[in-house]
């Protein structure tokens, strides 16, 4: 899978990015990891236009972390959940 990533707004408090070539699975997941965090005061994507799947994800956070931050924690959460399934696949496929 080939994504780009651009950014289009980013401050000590907010985070803008779109993400080429992501759908809806990559954004939830991102999403969700970034609401578990508890210096993120607000976290969302949006896919502007069906056709053209390029996700826009937004994040402000609270305190003293930075938004990228937050991201990079949500995009291990993500890495580890995909790594745990990729687990549990396997085994449940080995039974």
């Amino acid at each position: 899978m080939n994504l780009k990533v651009n950014v289009l707004k980013q401050t000590d408090k907010e985070l803008k990015i779109e993400i080429e070539g992501a759908g809806h699975g990559l954004c939830n997941l991102i999403q969700k990891g970034l609401l578990e965090e508890r210096s993120v005061d607000m976290a969302g994507y949006d896919i502007p236009h069906p056709l053209a799947s390029n996700p826009v994800i937004y994040v402000r956070t609270k305190g003293a972390t930075k938004p990228v931050d937050a991201l990079r924690k949500a995009a291990e959460k993500a890495r580890e959940t995909n790594a745990a399934f990729g687990e549990a696949l396997e085994k449940a496929l080995k039974a």
